[in-house]
């Protein structure tokens, strides 16, 4: 059992964040869970081994977050949700790593990304001009893992279509540690700002950032 961390964040929103490395085989991961049959069907049709044990792992901490079974579901834009049960959930998923952010009445977004990956795309699709004069030569393909996961997961917790990354999700500047806390503002289509607070952290190659609230 690959149970990475189960830790209750020092916040005032009482929240839970949990990670799971994959580790198992698929077989060994369909063995630890109590999936539910349909959802299981599903996985089934999924035809990339590696996503399909990352579905599984999120069943398998799953299991491990909550005492009861729980029920896993999609709204229509994509955004999990849980049957029965009112906790808010966000979902992210590397080929190693399975991480979920649970809170009973915020809403929340996380992602997570492996740092062995190139993010040089992110530039253009996804940093306002501000942003890009920001980077950090020494540190630009973590810099730009962290302005991507920030952005996903603020995304994640506004949950609406058709949102410019580079416009809509302003991300204050910031110097790459192992990790902290970061400023952003989302900007709705109508002009009104929100003004948000993210943490990440950094673990074996892989940056994660959530926001709540």
């Amino acid at each position: 059992m690959a149970l990475y961390l189960i830790k209750d964040l020092d916040d005032d929103y009482h929240s839970r964040l949990g990670i799971w490395q994959i580790t198992e085989t698929e077989s060994e991961l369909r063995g630890l869970t109590s999936i539910p049959t349909d959802e299981l069907e599903e996985i089934s049709y999924i035809k990339s081994e590696s996503l399909r044990k990352q579905k599984l792992a999120v069943r398998a901490l799953l299991d491990a977050l909550f005492e009861e079974k729980v029920y896993l579901s999609h709204h229509d834009n994509g955004k999990p949700y849980i049957e029965n049960n009112a906790t808010n959930i966000s979902i992210t998923h590397t080929d190693r790593y399975v991480a979920i952010l649970l809170n009973d009445s915020e809403e929340i977004g996380i992602d997570c990304e492996s740092l062995d990956r190139d993010f040089s795309a992110v530039e253009k699709k996804a940093l306002s001009e501000e942003e890009i004069d920001d980077l950090d030569d020494e540190k630009r393909n973590e810099q730009l893992a962290i302005y991507w996961c920030a952005k996903e997961a603020v995304y994640k917790k506004m949950s609406q279509y058709n949102v410019d990354f580079a416009e809509q999700i302003e991300i204050d500047s910031f110097h790459p540690k192992g990790e902290g806390e970061l400023e952003a503002t989302f900007t709705e289509k109508d002009g009104f700002e929100e003004s948000l607070t993210l943490q990440y952290m950094t673990f074996d190659r892989h940056v994660l950032v959530w926001v709540i609230g």
